[in-house]
């Protein structure tokens, strides 16, 4: 925002968007792998069936979102 307040080029603030895409693609990467070595983890060891599809539907409605971009 501050960039195009101070009218910097367009190029330069395209490039930075980017950049700020890219770090949080890769946060992104990063939660899902914990959360799946986690609480998807956990879940499926639970024994609890509902339990386990609960956190399977939650992981492909993250992938459908995530597919959609």
């Amino acid at each position: 925002q501050r960039m195009v307040e101070a009218e910097a080029y367009c190029v330069d603030i395209l490039l930075q968007i980017s950049a700020v895409q890219g770090a949080l693609e890769q946060v992104q990467k990063l939660l899902l792998g914990r959360h799946i070595e986690s609480c998807v983890a956990d879940a499926m060891r639970s024994g609890r069936a509902r339990e386990r599809q609960k956190k399977i539907d939650e992981l492909l409605a993250v992938f459908s979102r995530f597919n959609s971009r």
